[in-house]
């Protein structure tokens, strides 16, 4: 099967995000002359609808693009236009005089987008080579110590070995010196950095801590391996302190970075904008509506319009506009589309989903996108198009509207069960089982049954534990 070019676009803006398709407007006004923005394009649709109707004549009718599929009758229209629009030509050598410059107090847009624009936030490699260049220590030491810096990874540890980086060959400086570089680089900020697993950044964290962490030091160095399997009782005979005092101590441990590389640098975290808002309506249910109020609203250019109907012009120009015009109609109906598309895709999914709205994730039902697609009228692609990177804002937060397509169960009573929803349950249960006595796998999967879910395999729920980062009974427990 082919896909026309106009089919393209169209899937093409489905499928972007609201930040995504302004940005995609504004590139096809820059490449595209004819395409314009229009304050009021209601007012100037009634009025060029008023001029039309004085004369009904194929030749004196205003090019406006119909909203038909094909835009047969349009271009037709163009191309029927006789050679009668004498005076047109007049206005054009008229208005190719005119030179359009930009005045002393006009503001320069792209100066001041820019002016406006945000740094470029440090990097931590560009932060410690900063640093490091402030060291007094030996050239040898210094160029080792710039070889360190290269290696150190985004959350500030030290992924090789020293004996790794060490190339006489290559290099003037020795084994020694590349210790003791890094032994000045850990001294650097941010605190922790330079290390190379977690219990060295945490000794390297608490030598600088303003607080006496004398216990927590000896707690990391003698007995980290009972401390990551959670044996407290026998690290407290060992120490021959309390569990409580060892309870203490990790608590005032979490106050360290365990990555403290993240902590420097960029920001990729960019602001979410929803694409759909979901709001409790008068009558108890939900309006459902597109957040594109800052949207252009996008006409073709009178001017240009009026220019493809002069015969005079030469051949090359005119099929130049009638491209052009070709195009901006097309992108304008891809963005009609793309607005009906989704809202009524978000309106089928708040229908299917009101229990989700009303009570929260427990009551998220499954709901295949084939179901959405039968209901709306079209192809599953499309549907799943039409969610792809978009987001929903509603009395539950802002969630990914793709989201709210999800398989699931069905228990004996006929009650459904989406596989979010499951999760949902078992997180729950965690949070409330007694911590001295954590449940294991078995004993959540009865707790789930008691709870409505249904039988679910005991390897079903140790899989969904792994996936919301809950660990096993014997790390959860409590002393």
């Amino acid at each position: 099967m082919k896909l026309a070019p106009r089919m393209i676009q169209s899937m093409e803006v489905l499928q972007l995000p609201l930040l995504a398709l302004q940005e995609k407007i504004e590139a096809e006004l820059n490449s595209n002359p004819v395409l314009e923005t229009a304050e009021e394009p209601a007012e100037e649709t009634v009025e060029a609808a008023e001029e039309t109707e004085t004369d009904e004549s194929l030749e004196q009718k205003e090019l406006v693009i119909g909203d038909d599929s094909d835009k047969v009758d349009d271009f037709e229209r163009l191309d029927s236009i006789g050679e009668s629009d004498t005076g047109f030509n007049e206005y054009l050598d008229s208005a190719s005089s005119i030179s359009f410059r930009r005045s002393g107090g006009e503001k320069d847009k792209k100066l001041e987008a820019l002016q406006n624009t945000a740094a470029l936030a440090q990097s931590l490699n560009d932060s410690l080579n900063e640093q490091w260049r402030l060291v007094e220590a030996d050239e040898l030491v210094k160029q080792a110590g710039d070889l360190i810096i290269d290696y150190i990874d985004e959350k500030g540890y030290l992924g090789v070995r020293l004996e790794q980086l060490h190339n006489k060959d290559k290099h003037k400086f020795g084994i020694e010196h590349l210790y003791k570089a890094l032994e000045l680089i850990q001294e650097l900020e941010p605190a922790g950095v330079g290390a190379r697993d977690l219990r060295e950044c945490l000794l390297i964290q608490m030598q600088q801590f303003p607080d006496d962490m004398t216990f927590e030091t000896r707690l990391v160095e003698e007995h980290w391996d009972e401390l990551l399997e959670n044996k407290l009782p026998r690290i407290a005979r060992k120490m021959d302190c309390t569990v409580e005092q060892i309870n203490a101590a990790i608590a005032h441990m979490s106050k360290l970075d365990t990555s403290p590389g993240l902590g420097v640098g960029r920001n990729d975290n960019h602001a979410i904008t929803a694409d759909v808002i979901v709001e409790p309506s008068e009558d108890g249910g939900y309006t459902v509506r597109l957040t594109d109020t800052n949207m252009p609203n996008l006409r073709v250019n009178s001017f240009y319009a009026k220019m493809v109907r002069d015969r005079k012009l030469d051949q090359k120009t005119r099929e130049f506009l009638l491209q052009n015009i070709r195009s901006a109609q097309w992108f304008m109906d891809a963005i009609v589309q793309r607005k009906n598309t989704v809202l009524r895709v978000a309106q089928v999914v708040v229908n299917r989903q009101r229990e989700f709205f009303d009570k929260g994730k427990l009551y998220l039902k499954p709901l295949p996108m084939a179901v959405v697609a039968d209901e709306v009228g079209v192809h599953i692609a499309t549907v799943s198009r039409a969610v792809a990177g978009k987001y929903m804002q509603s009395p539950q937060g802002i969630l990914p509207l793709r989201s709210m397509f999800n398989g699931g169960m069905e228990t004996a009573d006929g009650r459904q069960h989406s596989w979010d929803a499951v999760k949902a349950r078992l997180q729950q249960i965690v949070d409330d089982e007694d911590k001295s006595k954590p449940l294991n796998d078995d004993e959540i999967r009865d707790e789930l049954a008691e709870a409505g879910v249904g039988t679910i395999a005991r390897r079903t729920v140790a899989k969904y534990r792994k996936i919301l980062h809950i660990p096993t009974a014997r790390f959860r427990k409590k002393y």
